[in-house]
């Protein structure tokens, strides 16, 4: 029997149509920064790893091509991480069938060869495109790119990290060579897309989304020509998709030949996980963030809560112990927690030289917040996780000054209480800087209370460097701030640290 040419139409038109409808599209589940926060945040109750795999595994049911991305930062910020020193986090990236990671800089923090045996037993593959490992111990790990296949479509993926010097601590980055992040990510994504022939480049990057020292995402959206996709991390935004005009800017970028980069980043602390996904026919990217939250709870991986359950015990009994009182509450970040910080360098600087002109401490350096009544052990040593000595140096009021500008261009960081400072917020230079009531003298030596890492010229205070370390405290900083609730000034006080802030943007 003849089929008529319109009912072979009919037919034609049909089988194009199902082809359309049934386009290939990839999947990228990604998260960043998420700091072994293994379980829910104690303070809102979001994140967890067992929450984190319900979303994964939902999104695998439902799709045909799914990658799971981390974007670097996956230790440091828990006591599973001071306990355990990676071991739990490595296990449970395995667990949850990570596709591709790339490197943080506090992956670094127990050093590269302890970071190297750590990662001997990833089953995802290690990416870094600008850092040259090859004449380090972890040089067998990583390669420089990836090109997924799916279909008939062909998707690559680079990694891109941060200069270490001034971010990680000297010495624990031996071997690895860092080259320019900009002019590697756009040489990378043109031989992938020019050579061999990839549809869409996706950037995994570890470099900050717009960083006080650049570069970061969003000049690495502007200036490149060849990637299509910058999914980030290390600056803790939480870029949402475009829903409105203010957001669009930041999450899709037009690149040097006018057209528009998705980026995506999910703050910290693994409470969010992204979703890109990509129609490989129209090589179009829609991106969505995923909230954590206890509306999981239901769903829980039971094998996988066996595996955390072993090792939960010995947080847990670190998070029971109460060493002290506070009378208001200290949120991340705040006034309250910087100038109590700050305060606490200053004294412990006093009992190790006597005689100390002012404190310093990086905000960065204190990682979560403090509640209002019962402090535990275990939330100092999260405060302060960091293998952090404190140091007294003496310094040149100029090199002083030089650090001081870095802080203001960061917003401003803790600094004792006998230390005022007004800066400009536009160029972030200090206008004003007493100390005790006079202005700083840029000829004078001062002793200065800080930790290692600062001292070290760390956070990009290089100028720190120039000064003379006289004084080594010989404790880690939160065992001395236990040690002082237990024994010393803190002993039976209720801390009410000041809220007014002591470095100030100039408001004129």
């Amino acid at each position: 029997m003849k089929i008529s040419k319109i009912l072979l139409l009919i037919i034609l038109c049909s089988f194009s149509g199902a082809l359309v409808a049934s386009a290939e599209k990839l999947v990228i589940l990604h998260t960043n920064d998420t700091h072994s926060m293994i379980d829910p945040d104690d303070v809102d109750n979001l994140g967890g790893v067992l929450r984190r795999k319900v979303i994964i595994d939902s999104v695998r049911k439902a799709e045909k091509n799914v990658l799971l991305v981390d974007a670097g930062d996956f230790v440091q910020g828990t006591l599973y991480f001071n306990l355990y020193r990676g071991a739990v986090e490595q296990k449970l990236m395995n667990e949850l069938g990570y596709d591709i990671r790339i490197l943080g800089n506090h992956e670094f923090d127990n050093g590269i060869n302890e970071l190297a045996d750590l990662l001997a037993d990833s089953r995802a593959e290690l990416l870094a495109t600008n850092y040259d490992l090859s004449e380090s111990v972890l040089g067998k790990k990583f390669r420089p790119f990836t090109i997924r296949e799916i279909g008939d479509k062909q998707v690559g993926f680079i990694a891109i990290n941060l200069k270490p010097e001034g971010m990680i601590t000297e010495g624990n980055y031996d071997g690895v060579i860092y080259n320019d992040a900009v002019k590697a990510a756009n040489a990378a994504a043109w031989w992938l897309k020019h050579i061999e022939k990839v549809d869409a480049v996706v950037a995994v990057t570890h470099i900050g989304y717009d960083p006080t020292v650049p570069p970061g995402d969003k000049l690495l959206a502007q200036t490149s020509e060849d990637i299509d996709i910058i999914i980030g991390g290390h600056s803790h935004d939480l870029i949402k998709p475009a829903t409105d005009a203010d957001e669009k800017l930041r999450s899709e970028i037009l690149n040097a030949e006018g057209k528009p980069v998705v980026v995506g980043q999910l703050g910290k602390s693994g409470k969010y996980i992204g979703k890109m996904v990509i129609d490989l026919d129209s090589l179009t990217t829609t991106y969505e963030t995923i909230r954590i939250d206890s509306r999981l709870d239901d769903r829980i991986d039971k094998k996988l809560d066996a595996i955390i359950r072993p090792y939960r015990h010995g947080v847990d009994s670190l998070m029971k112990v109460v060493v002290g009182k506070s009378a208001v509450d200290m949120p991340k970040g705040s006034n309250e927690l910087l100038n109590f910080g700050a305060d606490f360098v200053f004294e412990r600087g006093r009992k190790l030289a006597g005689d100390v002109d002012l404190a310093i401490i990086n905000k960065g350096g204190l990682r979560r917040s403090l509640p209002k009544g019962n402090i535990t052990e275990g939330m100092i040593i999260t405060l302060m996780p960091f293998y952090n000595y404190v140091n007294v140096l003496e310094i040149k009021g100029s090199d002083l000054l030089e650090a001081f500008d870095v802080m203001a261009a960061d917003g401003g960081n803790g600094i004792s209480e006998n230390v005022s400072i007004v800066y400009d917020p536009v160029d972030g230079k200090c206008k004003s800087v007493l100390i005790d009531g006079k202005p700083l003298d840029v000829n004078r030596t001062y002793r200065l209370a800080t930790i290692d890492y600062l001292a070290k010229g760390g956070d990009y205070m290089s100028s720190l460097k120039r000064g003379t370390i006289i004084k080594k405290g010989d404790r880690v900083l939160y065992d001395d701030m236990i040690d002082e609730f237990r024994n010393g000034s803190l002993k039976g006080r209720l801390i009410n640290p000041s809220p007014e802030p002591r470095m100030k943007p100039d408001k004129h």
